[in-house]
């Protein structure tokens, strides 16, 4: 079974993915958002954090973009966890 979970993007650790459900910024950085193809719907997958923590790389859409960690704070999206799964041995 699994659960959904809204988290903001800037949670995620590399190698997770989510779909983005909302993006919280205004003004002229929303637009910009949503033209590099960060829009509602749509699976971001992070590729990875910058040694210092900042800047993280994401990929969505075929193309690979790198945010500020407090920008992406202004992005929500929603992963699956899985719970109550084991192997049978």
């Amino acid at each position: 079974m699994s659960v959904t979970k809204r988290v903001p993007l800037s949670k995620l650790a590399p190698g997770e993915k989510g779909v983005i459900v909302a993006i919280r910024s205004r003004g002229p950085l929303r637009r910009r958002l949503l033209d590099m193809g960060l829009v509602r719907g749509e699976t971001v997958f992070v590729e990875r954090v910058a040694p210092l923590g900042d800047p993280i790389e994401y990929a969505v859409k075929g193309s690979h973009l790198s945010l500020r960690r407090k920008d992406a704070a202004d992005i929500i999206v929603e992963i699956a966890e899985t719970e109550g799964v084991y192997a049978a041995g």
